[in-house]
Formats: structure tokens, C-alpha cells, sequence
């Protein structure tokens, strides 16, 4: 059986993590085989390259060398872990892909679109999403609620000005708009409980769709 490769996009404090979470209770719950990941990062060598990323002292950083690093530890997490379970069968509930690049890093540079679209379609060896879900949510929103997280420290895309931040979320937008039959937007700035029912009543038709073992 072909898996399903499900992820979750938005901009920063979307609440993508707490979703994925609530999700995969779900999926728990129903014996349905999955695994959790999350980019950058997924495997030992992304791990690595996610902690070169956001370090807030590496700020000198070049959009370049951004693109190229977080593609290079895409390619790994496609390879090492998201193409095997896929082949085991399994829904793979991924914490961003390929969208969150075209956001972050063509953000406020157009131009550069091609070259991430080029660059990405080669780290992942033109793995697509079946799902997207698009929690979508104000850029000053998400810095409110960023500020508001206790003991956490903020990363360096995190640190980004405000400016940035509503670029990447038209950027996010943009995506929405061009593939509606893949992504589902939902306003995250509903409660949590809303945002997850609207996540499992998709997410349980798309499975029914596709499979009746798996939900039967």
C-alpha cells in the first residue's frame, strides 16, 4: 500500500506543532501506522544543519547559503525517512516542506523562485504533499504569541523583523491560492480545538477516499 504524506504549513506561531501533535493522537488512536517528523531537521544530519540555521548567531548568513542548507538537509529527510515509510505504507505527518522554503527564503525576493523551485525539485527527488494544511495567521499575531512562550528562546528566522514576516505570510497566501486542490487553508487564529476538528474531518475524508482499510 502507497502511503500518505500529509504536512503542515504556516507562518510562525500558527500552531503547526500542537496540531501535528493532536493529529498523530488521532491516528494513535485508530491503529492507523505513521510516523511524526519535522524539517529542517528529521534525520542526524538535518538535526545538524537545523541547529546551523537557526542559530541567532549566525546572522551573517546569505539567503544563498540558507536556501542550499536547508535543501541540502531536505534531501537527507526525504531519502533516510520520509520515502521509506511511505513505501512501509505509512502517513507521514511532516512539520513543513518544500512550501515553507518558497515562503521564507523567496520572501521579499521574487527572483529567487525559479532557483528554489529548481534546487527543492532535486532535494526531494519531486516528492509532492498529498496534504497541506495551511494554518494561516496574522505576521502580528504570530509575533504576540511568540513573545508570549515561556522558557523558549526565539531562533534566528524567528528574530526576523516584522516587515519579513508579512511577506512570508503573502508568501504563504500565494501558495494557497495557486494549489487548492493540495492545501487546505484554516484560520488559525481560531481555537485549537476548532483548527484540529477541521484537520481530522479533512484528514479522515482524504484517508477514506483513498483507502477504506485504513479507517474501517
Amino acid at each position: 500500500m502507497k502511503g500518505l504524506f500529509v504536512t503542515f504549513e504556516g507562518p510562525d506561531g500558527s500552531g503547526k506543532s500542537t496540531q501535528i501533535q493532536l493529529l498523530h493522537n488521532v491516528l494513535e488512536q485508530k491503529n492507523i501506522p505513521h510516523i511524526v517528523t519535522r524539517e529542517p531537521g528529521g534525520t542526524s544530519i538535518g538535526n545538524a544543519v537545523r541547529h546551523i540555521l537557526l542559530d541567532p548567531s549566525y546572522d551573517e548568513m546569505s539567503r544563498e547559503t540558507e536556501v542550499l542548507l536547508y535543501a541540502a538537509s531536505r534531501a537527507q529527510h526525504v531519502s533516510e525517512t520520509i520515502l521509506p515509510a511511505l513505501r512501509a505504507g505509512k502517513v507521514v505527518l511532516c512539520d513543513r516542506f518544500v512550501d515553507a522554503s518558497i515562503a521564507y527564503q523567496g520572501a521579499g525576493a521574487e527572483e529567487m523562485l525559479p532557483d528554489l523551485r529548481k534546487i527543492n525539485h532535486f532535494a526531494t527527488q519531486g516528492l509532492t504533499p498529498d496534504r497541506t494544511y495551511m494554518l494561516m495567521l496574522s505576521a502580528e499575531e504570530g509575533k504576540r504569541r511568540l513573545h508570549q512562550r515561556s522558557g523558549e528562546s526565539l531562533d534566528r528566522i524567528e528574530l526576523k523583523d516584522l516587515t519579513y514576516h508579512q511577506q512570508v505570510f503573502q508568501m504563504f497566501a500565494s501558495i494557497t491560492q495557486a494549489d487548492q486542490e493540495r492545501v487546505v487553508r484554516i484560520d488559525a487564529s481560531q481555537n485549537i480545538d476548532i483548527v484540529q476538528q477541521r484537520v481530522e474531518e479533512d484528514f479522515l475524508r482524504l484517508l477514506t477516499s483513498l483507502s477504506r482499510e485504513w479507517v474501517e
